[in-house]
């Protein structure tokens, strides 16, 4: 245990979330990978349990708990083999309701925050539109007020949980002329007129429901407008910082993963007449594998700390899921080799976790985008700072 970040309680935690993973949710895995929908007993279950509502106050039934919870319960989800379940539930409760909780005034927190913790409601976060990918400021999708309601016409793509979530925090722009600084956040129910979704066939993350989204004259209520109007540019960057940190979290986990599981095929896979394990050249090569692994883990657990502590980690978020990313791509495709030819096969775990590791250095801002970012902060001494003022 790393007593710098990780307590007795935190151990515990740990140890219950693993019983509880493997009982209530990997019997399921392989249906839902299979299907593509993740049933919606799981929810209820996880919010029952208080999973949803970890860093969420307590006044809207969450459990006000330290970073640290969070790197815990994205690791172990990590290890479940199931990326596309691992992120239904934290695009739910990192996107969507981070979103509700920073700009949602307090209406929208006891209607929609407070059923999200308890597992009654499911979120998504709508982002990326089909023509802008990582342009944010881009963005086409429009918001014309009129008298107490906004028109929402426009589309967006690459949805977690999109098909089935309850209600949509959307970005679009409230004044077209102002590019980034003309963008604002709505609350949208799903069975508003005018939603629709189309579900899309993905390589990895087989379990989750990824949408293109279309809005076709969608009235949303000036109520459901979060935070400030035009500021919702700034509102997204802030919030960036977090998902990219938990996308390196998820990086270094599922190497780790996929490396103790190599490690353990390796020691009862025999060749010439001993096991694997005691081949120089993949003992080695594991070697360098596992440093790079442990390399990562260290850097997140330090930048998880710096947030925990309300420190803006922009940069070194963005760092993390740059190199972590990368790092865990690597370990698993070698990882795989180790296992020769049931590596390919669908009865091991590897196959899969190639598959949805690959997803890592495209979501959340491409890895092109991150060196650009870190660029402009290294190179050009470009701030990034947090929102000061709105709700």
């Amino acid at each position: 245990m790393d007593s710098r970040y990780f307590t007795e309680e935190h151990q515990l935690f740990r140890k219950s979330l693993q019983e509880f993973l493997k009982k209530e949710v990997v019997p399921h895995v392989e249906k839902w990978e299979q299907t593509g929908t993740i049933e919606r007993f799981i929810w209820k279950k996880f919010g029952d349990m208080g999973f949803f509502g970890i860093n969420y106050p307590e006044a809207y039934g969450g459990l006000n708990l330290d970073l640290f919870y969070t790197v815990i319960l994205l690791e172990e989800l990590q290890k479940i083999n199931s990326g596309g379940f691992a992120a239904a539930i934290w695009a739910h409760v990192y996107l969507a309701m981070t979103h509700l909780n920073a700009e949602g005034d307090e209406a929208i927190k006891q209607n929609y925050l407070a059923p999200s913790i308890a597992g009654d409601k499911i979120g998504c976060l709508c982002i990326t539109e089909p023509f802008g990918g990582s342009d944010v400021a881009g963005m086409r999708t429009t918001a014309v007020k009129e008298g107490d309601t906004y028109i929402i016409n426009g589309s967006k793509t690459f949805i977690t949980n999109g098909i089935y979530s309850d209600y949509l925090i959307v970005a679009a722009k409230t004044n077209p002329e102002s590019k980034n600084k003309g963008i604002s956040i709505f609350l949208i129910d799903r069975d508003t007129e005018g939603v629709s979704a189309t579900k899309l066939n993905k390589l990895g993350w087989r379990a989750s429901d990824t949408a293109e989204i279309a809005f076709d004259n969608v009235k949303v209520p000036a109520g459901n407008l979060m935070g400030e109007e035009n500021k919702g540019f700034p509102y997204i960057m802030q919030h960036f910082a977090l998902e990219r940190l938990i996308m390196g979290i998820n990086a270094h986990a599922r190497a780790e993963f996929a490396l103790d599981y190599a490690l353990q095929y390796m020691s009862e896979r025999k060749a010439f007449g001993k096991s694997i394990d005691t081949f120089q050249a993949l003992r080695h090569n594991l070697a360098d594998l596992y440093t790079e692994m442990e390399f990562c883990k260290e850097f997140n657990y330090s930048v998880a700390y710096r947030l925990n502590r309300g420190e803006y980690v922009v940069k070194e978020a963005t760092m993390s899921k740059l190199k972590s990313t990368k790092m865990a791509d690597d370990v698993i495709y070698q990882c795989l080799q180790f296992l020769g030819g049931y590596g390919y096969m669908e009865d091991y775990p590897l196959a899969r976790l190639l598959r949805d590791s690959r997803l890592g250095p495209i979501g959340g801002g491409t890895s092109e985008i991150l060196r650009e970012i870190i660029s402009k902060i290294i190179i050009d001494k470009k701030e990034y700072k947090p929102v000061t003022n709105g709700k």
